[in-house]
């Protein structure tokens, strides 16, 4: 991915609320199906790591990243963002 897309995507990121929520369990299963689902219907996604938990934005996003087979497009504070292309949508431009 190129250095423009990526901040295409982040700019996109930063006006849509998050959806996954990182607990103090950390990633679980759970998690990982709900992640896979929402990039299913939505290629971008946002994420938050609460407070509590023992796993930092960084960390919670290379394990769902891995875990799904999305592009980390950042992680920053306690929110993440992730993407994954979906041929059956249209192209986030």
């Amino acid at each position: 991915m190129t250095s423009k897309r990526r901040a295409r995507l982040k700019a996109i990121a930063s006006t849509i609320d998050p959806i996954i929520y990182v607990g103090k369990e950390g990633v679980i299963d759970g998690t990982i199906q709900l992640v896979d689902e929402a990039l299913l219907a939505r290629q971008l996604i946002k994420g938050s790591v609460q407070q509590n938990s023992d796993v930092t934005a960084k960390e919670a996003c290379d394990i769902l990243a891995s875990a799904t087979g999305a592009e980390v497009i950042m992680a920053m504070g306690r929110k993440f963002v992730l993407y994954r292309r979906n041929s059956d949508l249209p192209e986030i431009e």
